[in-house]
């Protein structure tokens, strides 16, 4: 019988894209979190680029390490049974993939965005963020998700992304998705669906916000403010 393990880290959002398809698939996995501020030996040496999320497969006396969260993602949808994931069709799949790599970029503009002390660099990131979510906007289909009814990978890539402003939002309002009707209501839709929500603790606008004053964010100023 096969056993999955998820290494992982609370505010870690590439661990909550793996999270999420593993609660779509319906299948049962035990969750390690680690301290990315201490790593323990143990982590260093199986996650070859030191981070998370990893998935440990274990089957038949044999255990492999899984790492980078599309690597995961994809291995799951493929192997584990359940709804797809990814579309059947290449050209749809490639699609997919990119703007799971779109998710990403905008992932790498948040960490700017919300560590950083400085207000006009904030702006600066804001504008950027509002215009990726510009260009998805104009993207969306009709439907509940990002390509119609059923609910795909690159869903899990953009829900941790909207979980994040969840708690932004209750510092102050960026109005980064302001004239984005298919967006805000595909926000609002991923925010309910239960894979999403326990992809994450209960805690975790708690941890966001400690992790925000450790980096004395310009967000918390501006709530001051």
């Amino acid at each position: 019988m096969q056993k999955l393990t998820l290494i992982s880290h609370h505010l870690c959002p590439y661990v909550q894209r793996a999270a999420i398809a593993l609660g779509e698939k319906g299948v049962p996995f035990e969750q390690i979190l680690i301290d990315l501020a201490n790593k323990p030996d143990w982590f260093l040496k199986i996650s070859p680029l030191s981070k998370v999320p990893l998935l440990v497969v274990e089957e038949d006396g044999e255990k492999a390490v899984l790492f980078e969260s599309a690597a995961i993602c994809e291995y799951l949808d493929e192997t584990q049974p359940g709804p797809k994931l990814h579309p059947a069709d290449a050209l749809s799949r490639a699609r997919h993939r990119g703007w799971m790599e779109f998710g990403s970029s905008i992932l790498a503009d948040l960490w700017t965005y919300e560590t950083t002390s400085d207000a006009a660099q904030l702006e600066d990131k804001r504008k950027i963020i509002a215009g990726k979510f510009q260009t998805i906007e104009a993207e969306l289909s009709a439907g509940s998700f990002f390509a119609g009814e059923d609910f795909s990978l690159v869903d899990a890539v953009f829900a941790p992304i909207f979980r994040y402003f969840d708690v932004f939002d209750t510092l102050a309002e960026s109005h980064i998705f302001d004239g984005l009707p298919k967006v805000q209501a595909w926000r609002r839709e991923l925010a309910q669906r239960p894979s999403v929500r326990a992809a994450a603790s209960t805690d975790y606008p708690e941890r966001l916000m400690t992790f925000l004053e450790k980096h004395q964010s310009v967000l918390l100023r501006r709530n001051a403010a």
